[in-house]
């Protein structure tokens, strides 16, 4: 069973958290808010490479292919794997059925000295919804919700549909809780 991974074999390669931080503080302070969309689309376009890198960690693990695995084991294996690839631990879950969660109390992107007025997450944003996006029959769109960056005790991610997604960022705009206006979807 692999425990490491080759990052060169996985078409990867590293990257310190301190350099992921100072690259994200720059944007923000030097592009403003539309950083978000750059990192957004970079985790976007790095998705795939680390989904095929999941893939090949699982072969060489003997658990075969990403489709074949059954809920439970997909997330379990999903969560070793982001922690063995340095990201940090996470817990898949789900919320009223409405949308899926992803949480950490340690995810490599947050940097709680930033103090950010909101979630700033946005690489994993867009990676995440590559990564699970895969597995869909739908595109999926994700939203931090919560965030270690902005003070918060976890990083929390939603992931779901796009209409889904979107009445969940309308009805947050507007104040409302997000567990609040998950429990108005139908």
């Amino acid at each position: 069973m692999a425990d490491t991974i080759n990052l060169a074999d996985h078409a990867l390669m590293a990257l310190s958290r301190p350099a992921l931080h100072a690259l994200r503080a720059a944007l923000l302070r030097d592009v403003g808010p539309s950083a978000a969309v750059a990192l957004q689309e970079a985790g976007y376009a790095g998705g795939g490479a680390v989904f095929e890198s999941f893939r090949s960690w699982l072969r060489e693990r003997g658990d075969g292919e990403p489709e074949e695995l059954d809920v439970d084991t997909f997330q379990r294996r999903a969560a070793e794997y982001f922690q063995a690839m340095g990201w940090g631990t996470l817990e898949i879950g789900s919320l009223r059925d409405a949308v899926a969660t992803v949480d950490s109390d340690d995810w490599g992107e947050a940097d709680p000295s930033q103090a950010l007025d909101q979630p700033g997450c946005h690489f994993t944003t867009g990676l995440l919804a590559d990564f699970f996006g895969r597995l869909s029959d739908v595109p999926l769109a994700v939203l931090e919700v919560e965030c270690r960056s902005a003070g918060a005790q976890r990083c929390r991610f939603l992931l779901g549909n796009g209409d889904v997604m979107r009445y969940l960022y309308d009805e947050m705009e507007r104040g409302a809780v997000y567990e609040t206006a998950i429990a108005k979807v139908e």
